[in-house]
């Protein structure tokens, strides 16, 4: 069951994890005595059993702009310390749908990513487990992609969720303190629109960036990130005064007070990444992932900020805590060299720095600046629990696009008609898997 962590232990964990400095894995390349009389390990075996690592092993990835730049260096990299493997990288776009045919197919590579998408009791239909890989110490949400007591998901990376801000922007507007209620917050968004920028790029038209008021803003709002599971309780999950509902809203009040793109219908993800480099853009509400994109696309690392999102006029602020996608390894792929993959991408990769998030191995710090800035307002952290596998089932067969309905929701004359017809759509579905 998810969980909310108390503001002094997660104040104390995310201090320890938010420092500024390199972090340090406990990985070598030692060749030790195995304790049981077994063959040594070195690094052309596998210490879950001997197993040579070797052979050709695909990974299916959704980080197209990696291909020809860091998957060169990671594939020259990994077959240096594995001169008996081959690795590939196989970059799609729309990753989500991509990978869930692939999977029902029965073909797909040795390594892929998986969401939340697939209920926990069908990983042992395609996955392997993979608890014998031997990482350097504790992982983040090791049991969040477990079934009977066997993990078949290790994390990528780690997030969380709230404003990314351009200060140079910021300065410009005349904002001089963060806001920390929902009024502060459209205040500024205001005085960005009266200094000539666009508040707020919510990349509307491409949807996924909206996957936040989906997921995350109703976890702000309900200081719990069940809301997704607890759907499988209700014919009606999507009320106006529910957590999605005051969501949603925010959204459309946005869009209402032309705080958005100026038309929403043709925004650009690629673009809007530049956009708020150069302050034309102020804000975004995405995770600390984004930061470094910013970064990348011109902006200097110290003229981005990140704070907490306030929901409400409360005062109080929370955050999630959430995992990204998950490595999987093809049970009837090359299972060993797969693994060895996995772990060399966790711990030595440095995946989770080029992409700004929270480190999977526990005693890993972040040095992405922003993070210990966000720290520094000490948010109530909510922690993502697993999912159910009923509101799974429910949610493959309704087939409910919810960032579609959003959409629907904030463009909409009336926007409780789009409820009714998403909790119909829900009712539906529910009953089927009911029977």
């Amino acid at each position: 069951m998810k969980k909310s962590l108390s503001l002094f232990l997660v104040s104390v964990i995310m201090l320890t994890m938010l420092v500024a400095c390199g972090g340090k894995d406990n990985a070598n390349n030692e060749v030790k005595p195995a304790d049981d009389g077994k063959a040594p390990v070195t690094e052309a075996t596998n210490n879950t059993g001997g197993e040579e690592i070797k052979g050709k092993v695909t990974f299916l990835t959704q980080r197209t702009d990696m291909v020809g730049k860091e998957f060169k260096e990671y594939k020259k990299r990994f077959e240096e310390k594995y001169p008996g493997v081959e690795i590939q990288f196989e970059a799609v776009l729309d990753y989500e749908k991509t990978s869930k045919v692939r999977i029902a197919s029965g073909k797909y590579p040795d390594v892929i990513l998986i969401g939340p998408g697939i209920a926990n009791s069908e990983f042992p239909k395609y996955f392997a487990p993979l608890d014998d890989i031997p990482f350097s110490g504790d992982i983040r949400f090791k049991d969040l992609k477990a079934f009977e007591g066997k993990m078949y998901g290790v994390s990528s990376g780690n997030s969380t969720v709230g404003i990314v801000y351009n200060k140079k922007a910021f300065a410009k507007a005349g904002i001089t303190a963060i806001p920390k209620t929902l009024d502060e917050f459209y205040a500024a968004a205001q005085k960005l629109k009266d200094a000539g920028i666009i508040p707020l790029a919510s990349n509307f038209k491409d949807k996924w960036p909206l996957d936040a008021w989906v997921y995350d803003v109703p976890t702000m709002i309900g200081g719990a990130s069940d809301h997704q599971n607890k759907r499988a309780e209700t014919d009606t999950p999507y009320t106006m005064d529910g957590v999605y509902g005051q969501s949603w809203s925010i959204l459309r009040t946005l869009h209402e007070k032309d705080l958005l793109e100026k038309d929403i219908n043709s925004s650009n993800w690629e673009k809007s990444k530049k956009d708020v480099a150069q302050g034309k853009f102020g804000m975004y509400l995405l995770g600390n992932w984004v930061i470094n994109q910013v970064i990348e696309n011109g902006a200097a690392s110290e003229d981005i900020g990140f704070f907490p999102f306030p929901v409400d006029n409360s005062g109080s602020l929370k955050a999630p805590l959430n995992p990204d996608w998950f490595y999987a390894v093809n049970k009837d792929g090359n299972v060993p060299a797969a693994k060895a993959f996995v772990k060399w991408m966790v711990e030595e990769s440095g995946y989770e720095d080029f992409a700004g998030f929270i480190p999977t191995l526990a005693a890993k710090e972040s040095k992405l600046p922003q993070l210990a800035e966000f720290n520094s307002y000490n948010p109530q952290f909510i922690e993502l629990g697993a999912s159910n596998d009923l509101a799974t089932s429910i949610q493959n067969a309704a087939q409910i696009d919810q960032g579609k309905f959003l959409q629907e929701f904030v463009l909409a004359k009336d926007p409780q008609t789009v409820l009714d017809k998403l909790n119909k759509q829900w009712a539906k579905a529910k009953s089927s898997v009911s029977k």
